[in-house]
This record gives C-alpha cells, sequence and structure tokens, in this order.
C-alpha cells in the first residue's frame, strides 16, 4: 500500500458541501482504502492504497456524489510528493498561516500584469511546477491579490496554508 493525501476543495464551507469526516472515513474504507486519517473539517485526508492518484480522486468523487450528493473537485496527491512540496518550499513566512500552496489542475497561464497591478509591496506568488505558494503576511483574506487569485494563475486550484500541509505531511509520517 502507498500513502496518499487527498485535498477536496469546498466542503464545510459557509454551510454548502457538507461532508462528515467521520463519514469520510468510511467511504475510505468501503473503497478498500486503509489508515484513512482526516484533518480538520475542510477536506484533509490521508490514507494508503494500491493505484494512480488520478483513478483514486475519481473513485472517492463518485463514491461521494453515491453516498453523501456532495460533487467536490478532489487531488489526490502520492505522501512523496506532498513531501517534497514542502521540502521545496521556497518561502520562510514569519507564520504558517501567513503562506498557502495553491495545489493546480493545470499548469498556469499567469497573468504578470494582474498580478502586478493587485499585489501588495508586502505580498508575492512564486510558481513551483503546479504548485503556486502565496505569501500574504497582512492576511489572506484580506488580500485582493488572494480574492483574485483563480485570474492570477489562470486555472483552478485548491489551497493549504503550510500549517496544514505540515500537518498532512506529519500524518503521513505519523
Amino acid at each position: 500500500m502507498t500513502a496518499f493525501v487527498a485535498l477536496l476543495r469546498g466542503v464545510n464551507v459557509g454551510g454548502g458541501n457538507k461532508v462528515p469526516m467521520a463519514d469520510l472515513r468510511d467511504l475510505c474504507a468501503e473503497l478498500g482504502w486503509t489508515r484513512a486519517r482526516t484533518y480538520i473539517a475542510s477536506g484533509n485526508l490521508v490514507f494508503e492504497a494500491e493505484g494512480d492518484p488520478a483513478t483514486l480522486a475519481e473513485d472517492l468523487r463518485r463514491t461521494m456524489v453515491e453516498r453523501m450528493g456532495v460533487d467536490v473537485p478532489i487531488m489526490v496527491l502520492p505522501g512523496a510528493a506532498l513531501r517534497l512540496v514542502l521540502d521545496d518550499c521556497p518561502i520562510a513566512p514569519a507564520a504558517g498561516n501567513q503562506l498557502h500552496g495553491a495545489f493546480l489542475w493545470a499548469d498556469p497561464h499567469f497573468d504578470d500584469a494582474l498580478y502586478a497591478q493587485l499585489r501588495t509591496p508586502t505580498e508575492e506568488i512564486r510558481l513551483q511546477g503546479r504548485v503556486a505558494w502565496v505569501h500574504t503576511p497582512d492576511g489572506f483574506g484580506r488580500s485582493k491579490l488572494a480574492e483574485k487569485l483563480p485570474k492570477v494563475l489562470g486555472v483552478d486550484f485548491t489551497a493549504r496554508n503550510l500549517n496544514t500541509i505540515r500537518k498532512l505531511v506529519e500524518m503521513l509520517d505519523g
């Protein structure tokens, strides 16, 4: 069995797409996955299974639709890939909630002009393959850059702050 991380986009946010984490772990067992563990209620899952990430994501999404009526994008990464993302993090923020890793579903189409227009002097984005590191030291929720991030990156994504990424890697190791 290989360790994987699933990142579910948009669950338990603003009262929509309700997914109880215990139910999510039960779905993993139905799929034959083992050692399923969740972290906070926003769609972070660590598990072990056989298969490729795209098929595992599709299986989980289909099963969630069938059993829960919830259809959200799901990204599955091998545990080793998430460790590498963390190891290669190019920014050392003062606090882990000031830096977000945006995991991209496709190659970015970065809009340099919009980025220059929206960013404050303290904000920055660094692209590393299909991860965009977004540093917002004055607050992600207050950032106009973060608000328009889909337009700046030109692609859909799901984001996790550095604290969450660290915790998921810790869960992989635990």
